[in-house]
């Protein structure tokens, strides 16, 4: 049984090897198949900034983002102090998740097949998310897309941003490396 494990590949892994690579040397004309763009993690960030009044919404935020995602989520501390907010350095403010490797693979393949689909009138996500050096970021509105948790157990309705950082060099090679892993964008892109 041991041996099953240790040959496990996520099916996103394979198709990603199998015709995402493939589909992109096509498309831009690639010399090697290390030039083709690839994922290389996914960070899950949930800001809560109502955690300055109540500590306990942070452990909330982590125990959702762990379950969701499968691995350990760790708090985000504020940087600076906002008298403003009533914020102090060193604050948990949020909760984050950096996922890599099959864990990255599973998730990716879980927002696309499962929880995406379950967002209300869901058309597609934008394409306006990407930062002009290849990343994109996705913003979630309801934790509750999210088959792990439990709508019973939510005290409030959150969202998050899920951020796919990838080796493209453009939006345009990181955008079509999206749609081909089969990320659900709305319309054509326009570039």
């Amino acid at each position: 049984m041991g041996n099953k494990v240790a040959n496990y590949t996520p099916n996103l892994k394979k198709h990603y090897r199998e015709q995402v690579v493939p589909a992109l040397m096509k498309k831009f004309n690639y010399k090697s198949v290390m030039q083709a763009p690839r994922l290389v993690k996914i960070v899950i960030n949930k800001g809560i900034g109502a955690a300055v009044a109540d500590k306990k919404l942070v452990d909330q935020g982590i125990e959702e983002l762990t379950a969701i995602t499968g691995q350990r989520a760790v708090p985000t501390i504020a940087k600076k102090s906002v008298s403003n907010f009533k914020l102090r350095e060193g604050m948990p403010i949020g909760a984050k998740v950096t996922l890599r490797g099959d864990r990255m693979y599973e998730f990716l393949e879980r927002l696309i097949m499962v929880a995406l689909p379950r967002v209300r009138d869901f058309e597609g996500v934008s394409d306006r998310g990407f930062d002009g050096r290849g990343n994109y970021t996705l913003g979630i509105k309801e934790q509750i897309i999210f088959p792990e948790i439990s709508i019973d157990k939510v005290s409030k309705i959150s969202g998050m941003d899920v951020t796919f950082v990838t080796t493209a060099e453009t939006d345009e090679e990181a955008y079509e490396l999206l749609k081909e892993l089969g990320m659900p964008f709305a319309n054509a892109h326009k570039k």
